[in-house]
């Protein structure tokens, strides 16, 4: 796993986080697709830095390239 990036059962239902806090990687991603900027999102949470928010990127890359895509009907 990356070492932002943490993926425990115990934590946030075992969903992908930032390391070190419960802002799950979805949270960052919904914003980026609603509209948020950087700046928005470090307001929202603090505690990220824009290497996090990187990385959360990363990480929906990497499981988007690793996943079977399946057609909608």
């Amino acid at each position: 796993m990356d070492e932002r990036i943490q993926v425990d059962p115990g934590l946030c239902g075992g969903k992908p986080c930032i390391r070190g806090t419960r802002i799950m990687v979805k949270n960052i991603l919904g914003m980026l697709a609603g509209g948020d900027s950087l700046a928005e999102i470090l307001e929202a949470y603090p505690e990220l830095t824009r290497e996090d928010i990187s990385a959360a990127l990363d990480y929906a890359t990497q499981v988007i390239d690793e996943e079977k895509v399946l057609r909608r009907a």
